[in-house]
């Protein structure tokens, strides 16, 4: 019996060096379009699949390997004598290899102008199929969606002539979980069309309108680890990454040493990474449980990471660091004065390595420092999700309206500039003294604002920083005027808030009676 391979890609990478490497194998290569053009302008032998089935391909293409020939030959069980003596009966061979990869239909829709007609257009039936008739018949049959596996199939059928059935069953599940995928992208897609009525008029020949949030969701994930446990011991738990991860984010790594991260860690240094990106200046941010407990920056890195470091020495034993520039060998040996968990940066240089190494149970992350951000933004409630866009709003100094009779100092502005950006990280409700490139006290996820300015007044005594002609950030406006007593008593001269509370008049009020200054963003920044 003759041994078939099925190659049929749109993503042609490799492709000519395994069909090569299948024929001097013994394959009889099957193929359509495009793949059988390419592998023939380099001499080799290639079967159409119009001429093995003795049906020409139609309608534009879509039909081509909608045929019993092919999908018997890959579905047939070869230990089966009543498959196979049907295959003998049509004058059937088994196809033993289908390598196939899709028509790119998220590269379509990624197409600003993509239309819906040419979405549609770039939804494979065909490939679909045979991946899963494949993947179905593993014990009989190979099927390849990933041209990383070229190499190693080539590889197995060379030694031992044969594909082991370990590796054709991890082979289906790959296949399988990628037509998911496909499916769930154009799910996505068109449940995100709006239209009036539910109808489409002229099918679609203008960019549709798209609503971000589909009517369907389907989400995909990749598996990147088991972790020890979840927050607590006893849960489970696994770190899973989005199949398209945004590039410069925690998913995106690269773990250079240290012992396995934990749920928290992960969690902690999502939030420290984050927050320490959206800075231009130098910056370190020090995460202990979910909130920034020390934030600094400064002309260089060891500065900032001994400005964050003082904020909250107790708090910051065992936390996270992250730093937005390359971390040196003098900053190394600072940090490691200490206890730390994890360290975050773009870059370590080769002395800092050195001494981490030395202390290897520490984890050391390396990210891409860029400003991208997923999205959308994924909350777990019970029985369902909560899905929002991400809060990417990043304040700028022509948006702040000075409310009150005193303007700002460049020095204020500064100072309620850097206290603003802190804020958005910290768990509402939040409240952060800042002066000169620091925090000086964080108050966080307290039921009453009030009580968050307190509590960032005792963290700044407690680790002896004034708090005179310092910068505060609220997350969200001033109810009352309560609060703005606390934090002015405190020592703050200049507040930044959102404004918007039916009392605005009476805290402005107040905060001119104070002889504060006061700037109103007109943007929220809840972290729940």
């Amino acid at each position: 019996m003759k041994k078939y391979a099925l190659l049929s890609v749109s993503e042609k990478t490799g492709i000519l060096d395994f069909a090569q490497g299948l024929c001097r194998l013994g394959y009889t290569i099957l193929s359509t379009g495009g793949t059988a053009k390419l592998l023939q302008q380099h001499n080799l032998d290639v079967v159409e699949v119009a001429d093995y089935t003795g049906f020409p391909e139609i309608l534009d293409g879509r039909v081509k390997t909608l045929n019993p020939k092919i999908h018997a030959g890959i579905l047939a069980m070869r230990k089966n004598e009543e498959h196979m003596q049907a295959l003998q009966q049509h004058n059937i061979d088994v196809i033993d290899i289908v390598a196939v990869n899709l028509y790119p239909f998220t590269q379509a829709i990624s197409n600003e102008n993509c239309t819906l007609a040419h979405a549609i257009e770039n939804i494979d039936i065909g490939g679909p199929a045979m991946l899963r008739a494949a993947a179905k018949n593993y014990t009989d049959a190979a099927v390849i969606v990933d041209y990383n596996d070229y190499s190693l199939i080539l590889a197995e059928l060379a030694k031992d002539k044969s594909i082991s059935i370990n590796t054709r069953f991890r082979l289906a599940r790959k296949a399988f979980t990628h037509t998911a995928q496909y499916d769930s992208a154009i799910s996505n897609y068109l449940s995100s069309v709006c239209s009036k009525d539910e109808s489409i008029d002229n099918f679609g020949e203008t960019k549709p309108n798209l609503s971000q949030f589909p009517r369907s969701l389907n989400l995909n994930y990749q598996k990147v680890q088991d972790l020890r446990y979840g927050e607590n011991p006893h849960q489970q738990s696994a770190f899973y990454k989005d199949i398209k991860a945004a590039s410069g984010t925690i998913a995106t790594a690269k773990q250079l040493q240290g012992k396995e991260l934990s749920y928290n860690n992960i969690a902690d240094a999502d939030m420290a990474w984050e927050c320490v990106k959206t800075f231009e200046q130098t910056a370190c941010v020090i995460v202990k449980h979910a909130n920034p407990c020390g934030v600094g920056a400064a002309e260089n890195i060891l500065t900032a990471y001994q400005k964050a470091w003082q904020t909250d020495t107790t708090s910051a034993f065992g936390g996270i660091i992250a730093s937005n520039v390359s971390i040196d060998k003098e900053t190394a040996q600072a940090i490691l004065q200490q206890f730390v968990e994890v360290i975050i940066a773009p870059q370590y240089s080769h002395e800092a390595l050195e001494l981490f190494n030395k202390k290897p149970n520490i984890r050391l992350l390396q990210i891409e420092k860029n400003n991208q951000i997923q999205a959308l933004d994924i909350k777990r409630v019970g029985g369902g999700i909560l899905l929002q866009t991400a809060d990417s709003h990043y304040l700028n100094i022509n948006e702040l309206k000075i409310v009150t009779e005193k303007q700002p100092t460049s020095e204020q502005m500064q100072n309620m500039l850097f206290a603003w950006n802190v804020a958005k990280f910290v768990k509402s409700n939040a409240i952060v003294f800042c002066k000169d490139g620091q925090t000086l006290g964080v108050g966080a996820g307290q039921m009453s604002r009030v009580d968050s300015a307190r509590i960032a007044g005792i963290k700044a005594q407690n680790a002896g920083l004034s708090l005179i002609d310092s910068a505060i950030a609220s997350d969200a406006f001033f109810p009352f005027k309560d609060g703005l007593d606390v934090v002015a008593d405190a020592g703050a001269s200049c507040i930044i808030q959102p404004g918007g509370s039916i009392r605005d008049d009476e805290v402005i009020a107040r905060a001119n009676e104070r002889n504060l200054v006061m700037a109103f963003t007109g943007i929220r920044h809840f972290k729940h």
